[in-house]
């Protein structure tokens, strides 16, 4: 089930009618091709709205500005990231710990950079657009996998610091898949990338579960 997102934002007027909602998505998709193009601080509202094919008047009767368009961005990108994920959790945690890790980088890669990019050229933004405030649904998703993942293999219930450590490591993973997917001549591939992290997840949970006296399949 998809976790519903509260929408924050002061929308200058909430869109009722199914065309004024087309009008609302229309200028948030702007929204993301002129940020790739130009960053927040080069985007205006007329270019977005030249861009959705709206007048700016009618970009003002649902945005005040353009800071309330980039926080209707932050909580698109979350909803999608979220609507992406949740149907992979069953397949995912049947898998051994490595092939899970790998599998969700991959996935969380081609969800970047579908669309020409679009997500993944506005996460270097991603300070100027204040998404952390609303990344919470998208920690309980992410946490509600780990959280399955244990329960498909209980073994590893005995594992120490579970929460520290899997919020250390999924946001250390998503911040390593950015940067390197961002970088036009990164200093590894992004396969490399993607098993060392799973190796780094399957050496910990290998050591904390010789700790606790269970051998556990990580490969």
């Amino acid at each position: 089930m998809l976790i519903a997102i509260e929408i924050g934002h002061t929308m200058a007027r909430k869109p009722r009618q199914q065309r004024a909602k087309a009008t609302v998505d229309a200028i948030v998709e702007a929204g993301f091709i002129a940020m790739a193009d130009r960053g927040p601080a080069g985007t205006t509202t007329r270019q977005i709205a030249d861009i959705a094919g709206v007048g700016v008047g009618s970009l003002y009767e649902y945005f005040e500005n353009k800071e309330d368009i980039f926080t209707a961005m932050s909580q698109r990108f979350v909803t999608d990231t979220i609507a992406m994920i949740q149907p992979q959790i069953p397949i995912i945690v049947r898998k051994p710990i490595r092939e899970a890790v790998m599998e969700l980088l991959s996935l969380f890669r081609d969800f970047l950079q579908a669309d020409e990019a679009r997500y993944l050229k506005c996460a270097r933004y991603a300070m100027a657009l204040d998404f952390e405030q609303y990344v919470e649904p998208l920690q309980k998703t992410l946490s509600e996998l780990v959280t399955q993942y244990l329960m498909h293999h209980p073994e590893t219930l005995r594992i120490r610091n579970i929460p520290t450590m899997s919020y250390i490591m999924i946001h250390g993973g998503i911040y390593s898949v950015v940067r390197q997917l961002c970088d036009p001549t990164p200093p590894i591939s992004f396969d490399e990338l993607a098993a060392g992290l799973a190796d780094m997840v399957g050496h910990y949970i290998e050591r904390e579960m010789a700790l606790a006296g269970h051998d556990i399949p990580a490969s």
